[in-house]
C-alpha cells in the first residue's frame, strides 16, 4: 500500500500530512507534519507553533529551511544530529505518541499485513527528516504492537 496524502482510505489517512492531534513531550501536534517540519527550526517558541500545523501549510512553513548543510535538526532548543540515535528516539517516541490517536490507530489496523510504502518519500537521509524507510518501519512496527494489543 502506497502512502500518500491524495490517495484513498486508509493511505491517506497514514501520511504525515494528515490531522491527527496528539502530545509529544508535552508539546501539542496537530499533525505528524508538523512535527516533523517543526525539528528545523531552533526557537522553540517557533517549534511549538509548527508543531500546530498540518499538511501543506506544515510543509511550506519548513520548506525555506536548511538544516541539511549542518545535518543538525532541534527540539525544545537543543541540537540534534540528524544521524545519531538520539534523533531516531525522538522520531520513535512523537509516532509512539501519535499512535495515541483513535483514528491513526484504526487506518494502520485496517492495513492488515499489507506491505506500507511512501512512493513520494526520500531515500537519502541527509536530505530529508525522514526517509522512506524510516518511516513505513515504523509505521509496520506500531501496527504489530496494535495488532498484539488487540488480541
Amino acid at each position: 500500500m502506497d502512502i500518500r496524502s491524495g490517495g484513498a482510505y486508509p493511505s491517506n489517512k497514514l501520511s504525515n500530512f494528515a490531522t491527527h492531534p496528539f502530545i509529544y513531550d508535552g508539546i501539542e501536534c496537530a499533525s505528524m507534519e508538523g512535527l516533523l517540519q517543526s525539528l528545523k527550526f531552533k526557537n522553540p517558541d517557533m517549534q511549538a507553533h509548527v508543531c500546530t500545523l498540518a499538511g501543506k501549510a506544515a510543509k511550506m512553513k519548513g520548506s525555506k529551511k536548511n538544516w541539511q548543510t549542518k545535518q543538525v535538526l532541534w527540539w525544545k532548543g537543543e541540537s540534534i544530529p540528524r544521524k545519531s540515535q538520539e534523533y531516531q528516539n525522538l522520531i520513535n517516541g512523537a509516532y509512539e505518541a501519535l499512535s495515541k490517536n483513535d483514528g491513526f490507530c484504526r487506518a494502520l489496523l485496517s492495513t492488515k499485513n499489507a506491505t506500507l510504502k511512501h512512493s513520494m518519500g526520500h531515500k537519502d537521509e541527509r536530505k530529508t527528516v525522514l526517509t522512506e524507510r524510516e518511516f513505513c518501519s515504523i509505521l509496520t512496527r506500531l501496527r504489530t504492537k496494535l495488532q498484539n494489543t488487540k488480541k
